[in-house]
């Protein structure tokens, strides 16, 4: 999410909070707009993971983009259930302010 999320990685980075070199980064408008095959690509790419990240409920800049994100989310760990890899899949709420 560029408006919560992502202010709060950039929030990270200037207070100097570090992460494995690996972790890449993807901004995006709206964690709304993210879709199974997003997803999907990623992990046949190579990645051990994906973290989905969204404004809070109720603080959406786009009104329900994170309501979206959340079925987007489920029905992909759900599709990816029967290959075990739904625990590679995540999602968090982060603020601008939360960049710890």
């Amino acid at each position: 999410c560029n408006w919560c999320s992502y202010a709060g990685a950039d929030l990270a980075g200037v207070s100097r909070v570090q992460y494995p070199p690996n972790v890449r980064i993807l901004r995006v408008m709206c964690s709304g707009r993210v879709e199974m095959g997003h997803i999907v690509r990623a992990l046949e790419m190579g990645a051990d993971g994906v973290l989905v990240t969204g404004c809070h409920i109720g603080d959406c800049h786009y009104i329900s983009g994170n309501e979206q994100a959340e079925r987007n989310i489920a029905a992909t760990k759900e599709a990816l259930k029967p290959l075990g890899m739904d625990g590679r899949v995540h999602l968090e709420w982060i603020s601008a302010a939360e960049g710890q």
